[in-house]
Parts: structure tokens; C-alpha cells; sequence
């Protein structure tokens, strides 16, 4: 008799630690428990008072309670890729990532069956939707603006009645036709050829006004185009070519003729102009001094400073270009100077041939 009832308190003891074990339940810090009685959460149209249990160790009646634990983490799913035609009839393949969790447990777990599936489904749908409301330049270039109207669609329809917020929508990828591809390439090259031509004239619109107010002020003076040359010819000989080829201007062929005295000087003929450009300096002084020294023991008054002289070799002979005419001298001035004024003639000659 007595073992048998210590096989009953056995039993018993054993039953009580597995109904114990049984009714012992661990929530997870993210989670929280929905419990069951009989079936129920809601009583009377009203939540039932330890229906919804707090993270921690919690403890059910075995039978008569069932405890079901809903994740309240930050769920990411993808929506799978759909294809649409936009407002400007383009076809096109966009794909989504949305970001929910769940706010009301028991809304999450009664009024839906699996809110997960739930949510991918009214995803795709939604997607769907705004890709048919949008052209094709605001699903490339206008993503937030998407984002925001697909974010707003989803979470009203899933917040109220299944208790689960929408926290945001990303579009992944749009993807286009490769027809379409191909003509956005070539309208984009396009674009840039054209940008490149305009920014190319406008620099040489530039460098022409640039070229063209170096040019004003070069021809004020011609040793700068020398000048300018002599600098040309330095920057290309660093460069360590071995040939040089460098152009003649028609300004240096003019100043070695001035200086040569070419054609063009007033006053004697052609051959003793040609001697005085044989001559070097030193002859010139000379001569000129000559002159001065027969001019000055023939008269010394003179009227003007233009019946001076001009010093061989020192003043500038006036061009032949501009002819002018000689006036002849007067009497008195004849009578003053002894004869003809021209600087080749010799002052002790008399007036007359």
C-alpha cells in the first residue's frame, strides 16, 4: 500500500513539474506575448487585462491559455520587381525595398493572418500604381517624391487596421528597355556635343576680342610686334627642337631700309644717296660739320629755324613719298644766304646758274 502511493505522489509530482514547465514562458526584450484564454484576447469589446505580456518571465495557465509572441523589430523586405507602364507610355521593370514593424500586436496578430505576406502583397500592388501615375523622367530624377507617395499609400492602408507602420520605401532599380537605353545614350552624347561646341566658340569669340585689343595696341608701336616675336622665338627654343623656323616680318625688311636710307629721302639724286649710306658714322659727322663751318663763315642770320641746314648724317631726310613744293627764295633771302639753300650745295656759289 505504501508504494503505491508513493508511485501516486511520484506521478503527481512529476505532472506538477511538467505542468509547471509547461506554463512558464520567456519573452524577448523585442518581443511581446499575446495570451489566449479559451480562445479570447478581447472581452466584452475590450482588451482583456494580461492579454498583452512585457518582456521578461511570464507564466500561463496550461490547457486554458496559449501564449503567441509577435515580433515589434524593424522588419526589411523586398519587393519583388514590377513592370508597369509609366504616364508617358515607357515600359519599365522597378523593384523596392520596404522598411515596417509592427506597433499593435493584437491588431497584427487578429485582424491579419500572416501580416508579412500581407504587407509584400499590398507592396507590389501600390508599386504598381505610382509607376502608372509617373512619367519616366520622375521615377529617374524624382525619387523622394516617389518614395514619399508610396510610403504614404502603404501605411494607410496597413497602420489602422493591422497595426503596422510603414517607416519608409526605397526604390532599389529601374530598369528600361535597351531601345530606350540606347536613345537616352545618344540624346545625353548629344547634349554634350552640343555643350562642348558652344563653350569652344564662346572661347574663341573671347580670344578674338583678346587678339584683336593686342593687335590695337601693337600697331602703336612696331618695335612691340618685335618685341613679341623675340619672345615667340625664346619660348620655342626651350622646347630643344632642333630646327627653328622662324618668319621674317615685313616691319624688320622696313626698319633696316630706313636705316639703310632706302628710296624715299628728298633733296640730292640717287647716287649721292647712295654713297651716304656707305658712309658710317664718323664720315657723317665730319661732312656734316663741313657744312656747318662753309655756312657759318657765308652768313650768320638767319630768319627762321627752318633756313638752318640739315646736319648729314643726324637729321632725317624728308620722305619722297609726299612731294612738297619749293617755294622759291625771295630776293632778300638771296641776298642773305649767297645762293642756292639745298643741303648738297655748296654755300660760296653764287645765286645764279
Amino acid at each position: 500500500m505504501e508504494a503505491v502511493v508513493l508511485v501516486i505522489l511520484l506521478v503527481v509530482l512529476i505532472g506538477g513539474l511538467l505542468g509547471l514547465a509547461s506554463s512558464i514562458r520567456i519573452v524577448q526584450q523585442y518581443e511581446h506575448g499575446i495570451v489566449f484564454r479559451f480562445g479570447q484576447v478581447q472581452r466584452g469589446g475590450q482588451l482583456r487585462p494580461g492579454a498583452v505580456r512585457s518582456p521578461g518571465i511570464t507564466a500561463i495557465v496550461p490547457i486554458v491559455e496559449r501564449m503567441q509572441k509577435v515580433s515589434r523589430q524593424t522588419v526589411t523586405m523586398g519587393v519583388p520587381g514590377q513592370d508597369g507602364i509609366t504616364q508617358d507610355n515607357v515600359s519599365v521593370r522597378v523593384d523596392a525595398v520596404v522598411y515596417f514593424r509592427v506597433i499593435d500586436p493584437v491588431k497584427a496578430i487578429v485582424n491579419v493572418q500572416n501580416y508579412g505576406y500581407a504587407v509584400s502583397q499590398v507592396a507590389q500592388t501600390s508599386l504598381r500604381s505610382v509607376i502608372g501615375q509617373a512619367d519616366m523622367q520622375e521615377l529617374l530624377g524624382e525619387r523622394a517624391k516617389i518614395n514619399t507617395r508610396l510610403r504614404a499609400i502603404i501605411d494607410e492602408i496597413t497602420e489602422g487596421p493591422w497595426g503596422i507602420r510603414i517607416e519608409m520605401v526605397e526604390i532599389k532599380d529601374v530598369s528600361l528597355p535597351e531601345g530606350m537605353k540606347r536613345s537616352m545614350a545618344r540624346q545625353a552624347e548629344a547634349e554634350r556635343e552640343r555643350r562642348a561646341r558652344i563653350i569652344t566658340a564662346d572661347g574663341e569669340f573671347q580670344a578674338s576680342k583678346r587678339l584683336a585689343a593686342a593687335a590695337e595696341i601693337m600697331s602703336q608701336d612696331p618695335a612691340a610686334l618685335q618685341l613679341r616675336l623675340l619672345q615667340t622665338v625664346v619660348e620655342v627654343s626651350a622646347e630643344k627642337n632642333s630646327t627653328l623656323v622662324m618668319p621674317l616680318p615685313v616691319e624688320i625688311l622696313r626698319f633696316f631700309e630706313r636705316a639703310a636710307g632706302g628710296p624715299g629721302r628728298s633733296g640730292e639724286g640717287e647716287g649721292e644717296e647712295g654713297e651716304k649710306a656707305r658712309l658710317d658714322l664718323g664720315e657723317r659727322l665730319a661732312k656734316a660739320e663741313q657744312e656747318l663751318a662753309r655756312a657759318a663763315e657765308t652768313s650768320s642770320v638767319l630768319e627762321s629755324a627752318e633756313d638752318v641746314p640739315p646736319v648729314i648724317g643726324l637729321d632725317e631726310p624728308k620722305q619722297r613719298d609726299e612731294p612738297q613744293a619749293v617755294e622759291s627764295p625771295s630776293d632778300e633771302q638771296q641776298g642773305l644766304t649767297g645762293g642756292d639753300r639745298r643741303p648738297g650745295a655748296d654755300p660760296q656759289a653764287g645765286g645764279g646758274a
